[in-house]
């Protein structure tokens, strides 16, 4: 996969360099490319931005700095083989950012992230590209930030992780919270190790059983009683088809019930609770 990334502020992006992307990018699993914006600009200032039309705070990032740099990123990129790019646009009023989403850009051969600063970019930039390939426009959250750096730290990391040969055992990501499948709108339970005493805590007996049925049928439990404590919302959006019996017996135990329309819900008692 190859990666750019157009900002004003390359260095904020230096963790792209450890961990488990930095190894990626060492073992070339991962083509890493970062630009300066104000490189486009052609005053003495290096101006990227500029007051809005129709007044209000704040200032929006201009267009040619912006149209300058994509066209030259891109070039760079068909000229070295890179083929297939879409344009990634962390904002918080883009669609929400999740495992699937990571899933799907992790199957994407070249991303080209765009994040902004001040009041983002000017709109043109976004749909003069859009005519030119895919755009994402994403948010990681119900939340503002001073710019989208971050936001492509937490993106190219969700969609490193899936790119084969990164994560040293293959189905690490298999048993995630929200992986597709089994566990797509679950979170994962808890996890234990070594030693099986701790400060008077012990590991739950069946962990320690050898018994495989027995232990995937804990976690998916534990993935269930989690999920009802602290995300309630996927519970009641997931389609009752993927519960099995046991869960079902699971959801009851945790007091929640199915409704009219099937899906599950609190009972009265367990919204007391």
């Amino acid at each position: 996969m190859r990666l750019d990334v157009v900002t004003i502020f390359p260095e904020y992006l230096e963790p792209l360099n450890v961990s488990l992307v930095g190894k990626a990018r060492a073992r070339g699993q991962l083509d890493v490319h970062l630009h300066d914006l104000r490189e486009w600009t052609y005053d003495r200032h290096n101006t990227v931005d500029d007051t809005p039309y129709g007044g209000g705070p704040g200032m929006v990032m201009k267009t040619d700095p912006w149209g300058a740099a994509l066209d030259d990123v891109l070039a760079d990129g068909y000229e070295n083989g890179a083929r297939g790019p879409v344009l990634v646009v962390p904002t918080p009023s883009g669609r929400p950012f999740t495992q699937e989403l990571a899933v799907e850009l992790s199957e994407r051969p070249w991303l080209v992230f765009t994040p902004a600063r001040y009041e983002g970019i000017d709109r043109r930039v976004i749909d003069e590209y859009a005519t030119r390939m895919p755009v994402y426009e994403v948010s990681i959250g119900d939340y503002v930030l001073a710019g989208g750096e971050a936001a492509v730290l937490v993106i190219t990391e969700a969609v490193a992780r899936l790119l084969p040969g990164v994560l040293g055992n293959a189905a690490s990501h298999q048993d995630d919270s929200f992986a597709p499948g089994a566990m797509a709108n679950l979170l994962e339970g808890p996890v234990y190790t070594k030693p099986p005493e701790w400060r008077g805590r012990d590991i739950p007996d069946v962990l320690l059983s050898g018994h495989h049925g027995k232990i995937a049928r804990w976690r998916r439990d534990e993935a269930l009683r989690r999920t009802v404590r602290n995300r309630p919302d996927l519970v009641r959006r997931t389609d009752p088809k993927a519960f099995d019996k046991r869960d079902r017996e699971m959801l009851s135990i945790l007091g929640w019930r199915p409704g009219p329309d099937g899906r599950f819900g609190p009972t009265p008692e367990a919204v007391e609770e």
